[in-house]
Parts: structure tokens; C-alpha cells; sequence
């Protein structure tokens, strides 16, 4: 598989981009960046460099990737997401004489998209945090802390509302009392999860009757 890229993209020295990824128009790229296998990378994207983005990534139109930020495998970045690096950002020197430089300083924070999360439209990514596994931050979203596994996380700032299925179906939302144990059925994909309070984790595939009763009780 070749790499498309878009005659009106600039890539910079040093970029390596893995077969079959597509980087669309007017997409800058900076230097060193790591882009692997299968990825879209949409019109008007900028990427910072030394930024890492796993396989099978989508990011689409008019995304801000800067430097610090590490993307794992499967993640979706939708349109107009922004990340941040920096938690008190100033131009200048505190007399106003000399613009501060660039580079990463003790200042640059990380953030890390773990596996499968989904990023929705127009939100606003924080620093100094992780957006866990096959986690789904809501469009529009402020995210200022750590979205954990599982969650979805929406509002401004964003906050966890309920849980999701790797296939992205809502699970359940959270309600107050959280600290009951129970396990639950994805009755699109047929994956089961333990719910302790908030924290989610996988179990094994459901089978067919176990779906038929988890949409018996949805419907009920």
C-alpha cells in the first residue's frame, strides 16, 4: 500500500508515514513527526512535530496537533479538535521584550489518546492528562482532566456521564448511588463489561441468548 499525499500538503524533513495512510489538502506536517499504517489525515490539519500517531488513526478537517501528544492505534480526532501543551502560556519575556521561544521547555505537558477513544467535534484538549481506552469524549467538549477507560466524558469542562462499548454503544449512564457492582450487555456487538461504581472492565463475548435477555430488559 503507497502513501497518498495531496500535492498542496507540506511535509517537513524527518517525517516517516506508514503504507496506506492519506494526507489530504493544505495539511502541514512538522519535522521528525511519526505517522504509522492506514491513517487519514483531513484537509487543513496541522501536526507539531515530534508528535506520535499509532496505526489506523483517523483525523479529520482543520485538527491542531501539538507537540507532546501521543496517539495510539484506532483513535478518531474529529473536525476542529484542538490539543494543548502548555497550562500558563505567555508570548513574551515578564518585561515584554523578547518573545518566549518555542521549543519544549518545563512548561510542555503531555497528552496521551489511548487505544480506540473518539474525540468529538470541536473540543478542546487539555494537557497533563490521558484520554483512556476506547474512551468518548462528547463534541464540544472542554476535557481538563483524565477521561478514564470506557468513560464518556462531555460538557465544559467535560465530566464522565456514562460508559461505552468498544463498538461505541451507549452502555449505561451513571447515576448516583455509583458504588453498585453489575455486569452489562452491549446489545450491538454482543461484549459484556463489569461495572464497579465507575471503573469498567471487559469480559467475555455474550452469546446469543445473553443478548436476547439484555434487549428483553432494555425493552421492559
Amino acid at each position: 500500500m503507497s502513501v497518498r499525499i495531496h500535492p498542496t500538503a507540506i511535509i517537513e524533513a524527518g517525517v516517516q508515514i506508514g503504507a496506506g495512510t492519506s494526507v489530504w489538502d493544505h495539511v502541514h506536517i512538522r519535522h521528525s513527526t511519526r505517522i504509522g499504517e492506514q491513517c487519514v489525515v483531513g484537509g487543513k490539519t496541522y501536526i507539531a512535530y515530534n508528535v506520535r500517531i499509532g496505526d489506523r488513526v483517523k483525523i479529520n478537517a482543520f485538527v491542531y496537533v501539538c507537540t507532546a501528544v501521543t496517539i495510539e492505534d484506532g483513535v478518531m480526532i474529529s473536525a476542529g479538535t484542538i490539543f494543548t501543551n502548555d497550562r500558563f502560556p505567555r508570548a513574551t519575556t515578564p518585561d515584554l521584550k523578547q518573545l518566549r521561544p518555542s521549543e519544549p521547555d518545563e512548561h510542555t505537558l503531555p497528552t496521551l489518546v489511548r487505544a480506540g477513544a473518539t474525540i468529538g467535534a470541536g473540543s478542546v484538549i487539555g494537557n497533563d492528562l490521558v484520554i483512556g481506552r476506547f474512551a468518548m469524549v462528547g463534541m464540544g467538549s472542554l476535557v481538563t482532566r483524565s477521561v478514564p477507560d470506557f468513560h464518556l466524558a462531555i460538557g465544559s469542562p467535560a465530566a464522565s456521564v456514562g460508559c461505552v462499548c468498544r463498538c461505541g454503544q451507549l452502555l449505561r449512564r451513571f447515576a448516583p448511588p455509583v458504588a453498585s457492582v453489575e455486569q452489562i450487555a452491549c446489545v450491538a456487538c454482543r461484549r459484556r463489561y463489569e461495572v464497579r461504581g465507575t471503573v469498567v472492565t471487559e469480559l467475555t463475548e455474550l452469546t446469543a441468548p445473553d443478548v436476547d435477555r439484555a434487549l428483553a430488559l432494555r425493552q421492559a
